[in-house]
Parts: structure tokens; C-alpha cells; sequence
């Protein structure tokens, strides 16, 4: 990450742990009221993450492979396979 894409905040932590993420933060995760936030600690530090991202991000760390597997190679590929899939639909 290159300087200008770091954010530094401070918030202070209330009485039962609660921690206002201060707006500039939030606009940089992409979240709003009623989102989740997901807390990664690593070595004492702590990444927050849009939940909604952290979770696509896993996904994708499982899914790694697996469309070659399945003999999917390119997009040409997959759009057959798709199309394919659709004649298949419409002839039921």
C-alpha cells in the first residue's frame, strides 16, 4: 500500500468496548449504518474490513482452482457453458 492509500484515526473506546469509527474510515471501508465490520488480529495489529468484502475474499481463497477442475479455462469457456446451460433450461 503506497502512502497516499494509508488512513490513520484515532476513536477512543467506550465503557462497554464500543469504538465509533470516525466517518473518513468508514467512507475508505465502504460502510454505512447497519453494515458489519469484520476484525482480523495478526501479530497485534488489527485490520477492520467491510464484512461483506472479508467474506467474498474467502470465497475466492476456497474457490482458487477450481474452475480449471472443472475445465473451465477462459471466459470463452464459461460463456459456452452458460449458454449451454441455458438451451439445456428452455428445452425442459
Amino acid at each position: 500500500m503506497s502512502e497516499s492509500n494509508i488512513l490513520v484515526n484515532d476513536a477512543r473506546v467506550m465503557s462497554k468496548g464500543q469504538v465509533t469509527i470516525p466517518k473518513n474510515i468508514r467512507e475508505a471501508l465502504g460502510v454505512t449504518t447497519g453494515d458489519r465490520v469484520t476484525f482480523i488480529v495478526e501479530n497485534g495489529t488489527v485490520k477492520v474490513m467491510n464484512s461483506a468484502i472479508y467474506a467474498m475474499k474467502k470465497f475466492q481463497k476456497q474457490m482458487k482452482g477450481e474452475a480449471e477442475k472443472a475445465g473451465f479455462t477462459s471466459e470463452e469457456d464459461i460463456a459456452d457453458w452458460i449458454t449451454n446451460t441455458r438451451r439445456e433450461e428452455n428445452a425442459e
